[in-house]
């Protein structure tokens, strides 16, 4: 099965804030913005990714040297619920992201996290080969599970989409990603939290003045390479 998307590159921008910062902008925001239909009841919801890398770590090192372009693989769900479980590709070119994604059965997973290279049927979709012809040319094997939960935002003029991504974690522990029982260790320094802000071509000005940007500081590094950046030094 696919899914379909729209091949179109958008801004993205991350921004460490402290937990004090987040609900002073969330104050700010949630009367102008909406809160993305998926959140029920709670206001938010979990994001677990299982990320993929190389033989030699390239992606971790291209995120850190800055590369343009760069991709990246990983397998995504949400609310610990494998129902619903997609591949997906990010692509990092020129300030801009681009995300391709296919959707996964339960028993593919479960043989990709075991560490098996699926054969290649022609009715799988092309992401999905691309990424089991990277299995046997460059190695690419599970590396960590990146979790966290989401508050976002939407406001349709511009495909904005502000979110608020907090209690963010990693675990080495890859072959119970499907569990949701591994163990997890926080990432960010305590009381720190992640501000993301992306949109098409443009954001409008309010927005743009209410998230008041310019005092935050960016960062250009990744949630994948946060949660393998200790984990390397010890290896």
């Amino acid at each position: 099965m696919k899914i379909e998307e729209k091949e179109k590159y958008r801004h993205e921008f991350k921004y460490p804030i402290s937990a004090s910062e987040l609900r002073l902008i969330e104050e700010r925001i949630c009367g102008i913005l909406s809160k993305d239909a998926h959140v029920g009841e709670t206001g938010k919801y979990i994001i677990s990714s299982l990320y993929f890398d190389d033989y030699n770590d390239k992606c971790f090192y291209e995120n850190e040297n800055g590369t343009d372009p760069r991709e990246k693989f990983r397998i995504r769900i949400y609310n610990h619920n494998s129902q619903r479980i997609s591949l997906e590709c990010k692509r990092k070119e020129k300030s801009k992201t681009l995300k391709k994604a296919c959707f996964l059965t339960k028993e593919q997973t479960e043989r990709i996290i075991n560490g098996e290279v699926l054969s290649i049927d022609e009715s799988m979709p092309p992401l999905l080969k691309k990424f089991i012809n990277l299995q046997i040319s460059d190695g690419l094997s599970p590396k960590v599970i990146v979790e966290y939960e989401r508050i976002p935002y939407i406001y349709k003029l511009g495909n904005v989409r502000v979110t608020f991504d907090t209690h963010l974690s990693s675990s080495y522990d890859v072959k119970k990603f499907l569990e949701a029982n591994y163990i997890k260790r926080p990432v960010m320094p305590l009381g720190m939290e992640l501000l993301e802000v992306k949109y098409d071509e443009f954001m409008p000005t309010y927005i743009y003045r209410v998230l008041q940007l310019k005092s935050l500081t960016q960062t250009a590094f990744s949630k994948y390479y946060l949660c393998r950046k200790y984990g390397l030094k010890n290896f």
